[in-house]
């Protein structure tokens, strides 16, 4: 009999190569807290995200899963977990869950969330969760250029390459710009799906085009090139949180917290 335990997870990515395991064994995510469930439950266990996110990313709602053939409910999991974690990586909660759910592929949308400091003078303890920049930003204006991303379409042109993927169609459902503590901006985007680096290539581009005057027409023509060279630069990754993970609810309803 195997047990699939579902998890909740928060971490500050700043000194970690990302989520994914990397073969050299520099420190990710996804390799600390694999050690420390193998050490738990004293069985190798792979654990598997709802997706990956890269040096630098931060996450205040990543979910994963994995098996055991152990019963998890013999154990005080979560304190478990996180006595064998850096305290950059948090378990905040667990759950046994179906033999259906899978963290990657049940997920039916995604959210994100980037944080930029607006101000003059840069703030030395938001330097490692949002990203500086000096010249005044116009929130009106990058929502009406936000508002081209909105629906189903081709994001090839905001596509980082190295991940193979079947299309580079994506849906979006919600992509505004909202204010954010004293001097910040926050653009939150939720969507069915993201491709390599999507978020911080749409963000990037944003940045430019309201430094230089860009148009809603002119960002529509970066979206129909399907031609990552017709966007602008990738914005940096300390500013960008994977923020929630949504599945369906009858999947939802069939998880018990342990």
């Amino acid at each position: 009999m195997s047990y699939k335990v579902k998890l909740l997870i928060q971490y500050d990515g700043t000194d970690f190569e990302g989520w994914q395991r990397q073969p050299e064994g520099k420190p990710t995510i996804q390799a600390l807290v694999e050690k420390a469930v193998s050490q738990i439950f004293a069985e190798e266990i792979h654990v598997q995200a709802s997706g990956r996110t890269d040096s630098g990313v931060h996450a205040l709602g990543q979910v994963a899963h994995f098996k055991t053939s152990k019963n998890p409910d013999s154990y005080n999991l979560v304190k478990a977990i996180n006595s064998l974690l850096p305290r950059t990586i948090g378990i905040k909660k667990a759950w046994l869950a179906p033999d259906d759910f899978h963290a990657q592929r049940s997920a039916t949308s995604k959210t994100y969330i980037y944080r930029i400091w607006n101000s003059k003078e840069p703030d030395p303890i938001k330097f490692r969760y949002s990203t500086w920049l000096r010249r005044e930003m116009d929130m009106a204006k990058l929502n009406a250029l936000s508002e081209c991303f909105v629906g189903e379409k081709d994001f090839k042109s905001f596509q980082t390459s190295g991940t193979a993927v079947k299309t580079t169609i994506r849906c979006i459902t919600e992509a505004r710009w909202s204010p954010w503590e004293a001097e910040g901006l926050q653009f939150t985007v939720s969507g069915t799906g993201f491709l390599k680096q999507m978020v911080r290539n749409i963000v990037g581009t944003l940045i430019y085009m309201d430094q230089n005057n860009g148009s809603p027409t002119e960002l529509q023509s970066i979206l129909e090139a399907k031609d990552r060279t017709a966007a602008k630069g990738t914005a940096p990754a300390q500013g960008l949180f994977l923020e929630s993970v949504c599945y369906p609810a009858e999947l939802d309803n069939r998880c018990r917290e342990i």
